[in-house]
């Protein structure tokens, strides 16, 4: 995981986060971290890099435990950490844990990323619904209206390669080519695996939408 930078290494595009006013020694709030948060703010370089040490793993098990994916998760908490540098100059005592500004900004990053996932592999897959317009069977049909949640739970159900293929193709938004050279297949294999892999889906949709 990338050491963090300081706040002159990184340019701010500050987020100001409710609260305001001085640590107060509330029962149960760390205010160690609270003043390793001003230091930061009053230019001390290694009083982030502090407030990193103290958190990362708090963050990391949230994000892990909320994808599934320790990759993932270690992106997630990489970036959550940068954009907490970036916003460092605008956050103040909220009356509670500096932990839970951390985590807090963890959380929209992890929805950020199901939501964006998500939306791919939807319009993504009713692109390929809608270029199918010859040999359009009611799998077809039926893999269109359905939602993308419930794509996403097929999706699981499917062969190993069919699933990396569908999630490189439209959870992460590689082409064909790309995804070709990652999988070791030609174009013209990725698109029939593909094609394959969205008639699958169609099948292992619920029966309610057959």
């Amino acid at each position: 995981m990338p050491a963090p930078r300081t706040p002159e290494q990184v340019e701010g595009r500050g987020e100001p986060v409710a609260g305001a006013g001085e640590p107060d020694n509330d029962e149960g709030v760390d205010t160690t971290a609270w003043d390793l948060v001003h230091a930061a703010q009053d230019g001390d370089h290694g009083a982030f890099g502090r407030l990193y040490d103290r958190y990362v793993d708090v963050v990391f098990r949230y994000v892990l435990f909320r994808v599934s994916d320790r990759s993932l998760a270690e992106d997630l908490t990489s970036e959550t950490f940068l954009r907490a540098l970036r916003r460092i100059s605008t956050v103040s005592y909220q009356g509670r844990d500096v932990g839970a500004w951390f985590v807090t900004i963890a959380r929209n990053l992890v929805l950020d990323h199901v939501k964006s996932s998500r939306y791919r592999l939807e319009v993504a897959t009713a692109e390929i619904v809608e270029s199918r317009s010859i040999d359009r069977g009611p799998e077809h049909q039926v893999l269109a209206d359905a939602t993308s949640a419930e794509l996403l739970r097929c999706v699981e159900q499917l062969g190993a390669d069919q699933q990396e293929c569908v999630m490189l193709r439209f959870l992460q938004g590689l082409s064909v080519a790309e995804t070709a050279e990652l999988m070791d297949r030609n174009e013209g294999a990725i698109k029939a695996l593909q094609h394959r892999a969205i008639r699958r889906l169609a099948q292992l949709l619920p029966d309610g939408l057959r």
